[in-house]
Parts: C-alpha cells; structure tokens; sequence
C-alpha cells in the first residue's frame, strides 16, 4: 500500500511544523508502529484476502489514535503514557527490532510467499521452510552487499564527526545504485525481484473509507488506543533526549495535541499513524536543525519525487529495500540501557524483559500486556516516577 511509505512523511510532518513544540522530531512512520498496526489488524482482516477492506481499517485506527492523542492534549491526561515505563518500551522495542529484521528476511531472499505471523517462532519457520523450495540467491547478494555498505558508513560517521552526512545519505545512494544496476543489467529478468509501478502523486483523500460502523469497529479502536499510546511514547523518548541536550523544556500537552491532530488529518488523506522517529531526529539534530522548519523540507521533498521521480523507482529491487530497514535496527536494541535498568531497579528490568520476549515469541499485544502487568507489580511496591509531561 502506497500510503504506508509516501503520504505518511507528506502530511504529518506539514501539519507537526505548525503546532508542535520540539525542534529537533522528525515526523513520520517508524518501525515500532508499523509492526504495531500490521500485526493487530491483519487479525481482522486478512490483507491478502481483501487489501481495500485492511486499508480502510488501518486508516480507521489511525483516525481513533489522533482522536486519542488528542484528547490526552486536552485534558492534560498526559500520566496516561506512564502505563508504558521507560524500561517497557526499551523491551518492546528490542523484541519489535528483532521481529522486523526476521521478517525483512523476506525481501532480502526473494521469498515469494510468507507468513502473515509477526512472533519469532513463525516466521523462522517460514523462512526455514522457504530456504527448501523457492529463494533467490542474486536477491540475498544484492541485499546483503548494500546492507554492508550502509553499515560501514554508519560506522565510518560515528568515528568520524566530521562525516555525519555519510550514513544520512548511503540508503540515497544504495537506491539509486542498485536501481542503476538492475536496470543496465536486466537483473529483473534473472529473478531480483524490483518494485515495479509506483502511483505518481499523493493518494486522493480517504475520509470515505474510514469506517465507523460494522462489527470490527469497536476493535480497531482498541488497536487505535494501543497504536497511539506507543507512538507518543516513542516521541517522549525522541523529545526528551534531544530536548535535554539543548537545554529547553517540550510541552507535553501541546505535544499530544499535535501528534493528535496530524494523525486525524492523516487519516483523512491516506496516512497511517505517524510520530517522531528516532533516526530521522537525529540526522537533525547532527544537521544543526534548530526549528520545525525541517520538517516541512522534508515533506516539500517526498512530494517533489512523488511528483516527478516514481518512474525511475520502476527497477528498484526489494532486496535494497529490505537492507535499509535491517540496517536500522540494530539501533533499537540498545544492550547498554538493559544492563542499566538491571543495576538501577530489577522489578523494571522484569518489566523490560517481560516486554521484549513477549514480543519476541507471542505479539505485540502480548507483549504490552507483560509490561503492563509487572509495571503494575513495580508500583505496588514503589512510588511511582513524577509525571513530567504535566
């Protein structure tokens, strides 16, 4: 589905410039939520027995998490977000990060068909099985090749301070490669499997297909509650770090509102549910962003090749695609910040293994659902952090 990669980094971030309050987010999709909605919506609807009806849903939960989020804003219920703790969502997103570069192993191989699973034991399986009969070794060259080269820049600009711009452009430059080469050399025909037609422009608008009505109604609103609590979760973390580094202080509530009303309207013009992602603040923040406005660039650029370059996508293969997710998730485990919760507080850090292999070997769901419950048992036996979005 178009949307999931293009008008999501459109109309969010145009709407985020204007209301929110951190300089340095970066709005947009991100791997956590991504993995949040495609695993809790293909629940009720299968996307492959009926794409339309799985689209609509997915654009009816973001509607109710901008809803949500919103209302959080406006009636200051921001000690909403502590139901996910700071060690929970380092589990959660360790157990996610993992989950996705499993299931990335599909595009990196060639793998025509998959499971629809998101737990680790599935989709192992799934390869396993697939490795037997049908794969494609030119794809897993292909990938592997620039998965490599996107990861030594990524090294080469931690070393370096100087070359920050390195790793920010190397999944520019590994597209455009690999899309030269597949094209000169035909590879498509030699079984690298490529994107092929992408729609020119931005989807028409979508507030038709949001339903609010139907037996699966009262469920994609949970799913819109769970989505939008961990995706302003995911933007505290982003805010705060980069907020304290420069010395001034978010607004919560008009943080909330914000992240409220992008998703609404998004859900209005073919958008899923958006927030601050990590990877992309802090190529701003290396960048000397000191205002919103970059998030505008950002957006007035996705139109600009949207509008005139999804000709040239035609022979990008999948496989490149894939190696730019997996090269993005190894910064979403983060081993050091285990190891500090274990020496801080052990009822935390329960919490946060509670959540990284729930989701690791259940769901996502589940995996909330751990960390809730220990959060539960650590405030029995403690007073809680302050709230400081309030």
């Amino acid at each position: 589905m178009k949307f999931v990669y293009t008008d999501t980094s459109v109309v969010p971030p145009l709407i985020y410039a204007v209301m929110g309050t951190s300089r340095e987010i970066a709005i947009g999709p991100v791997a956590v939520v991504s993995l949040l909605l495609s695993s809790m919506i293909q629940k009720v609807q299968d996307p492959l027995a009926n794409p339309i009806a799985y689209r609509n849903f997915v654009l009816t939960a973001t509607f109710f998490a901008g809803i949500f989020q919103a209302s959080f804003g406006l009636f200051r219920l921001g000690f909403l977000i502590d139901i996910l703790s700071h060690a929970a969502v380092v589990g959660f997103m360790a157990g996610a990060a993992i989950v996705i570069g499993l299931q990335q192993l599909k595009g990196l191989i060639g793998i025509p068909h998959f499971t629809n699973k998101t737990d680790a034991i599935s989709v192992v399986k799934a390869v396993w099985n697939s490795l037997h009969h049908t794969w494609s070794p030119q794809n897993f060259i292909l990938g592997c090749s620039f998965l490599c080269f996107i990861l030594t820049t990524r090294y080469l600009g931690r070393k370096k301070r100087k070359l920050f711009w390195l790793p920010a452009i190397a999944p520019l430059v590994s597209v455009i490669l690999s899309t030269l080469f597949v094209f000169l050399t035909r590879a498509d025909k030699h079984g690298v499997k490529i994107v092929k037609h992408i729609d020119r422009g931005l989807n028409p608008s979508s507030v038709h297909q949001i339903q609010f009505h139907g037996q699966h109604v009262g469920e994609v609103a949970k799913i819109g509650f769970v989505a939008a609590i961990v995706a302003l979760a995911e933007a505290i973390a982003v805010g705060r770090s980069f907020a304290s580094i420069k010395g001034y202080r978010l607004d919560g509530n008009k943080e909330m509102v914000a992240m409220g009303f992008m998703n609404i309207v998004g859900s209005f013009t073919s958008c899923y549910v958006a927030t601050g992602s990590f990877s992309r603040s802090a190529v701003n923040f290396r960048a000397g962003c000191e205002s919103t406005v970059s998030n505008i660039v950002m957006a007035i650029t996705v139109l600009i090749s949207l509008e005139f370059f999804t000709r040239l996508l035609y022979y990008t293969p999948m496989a490149i695609l894939a190696s730019i997710i997996m090269s993005a998730l190894p910064g979403l485990i983060d081993f050091n910040e285990f190891y500090n919760i274990w020496k801080v507080d052990k009822l935390d850090f329960l919490a946060c293994i509670g959540a990284f292999f729930g989701v690791l070997f259940a769901s996502v769901e589940i995996g909330l659902l751990v960390a809730v419950i220990f959060l539960s048992c650590c405030l029995t036996n403690k007073k809680s952090e302050p709230n400081l979005w309030n």
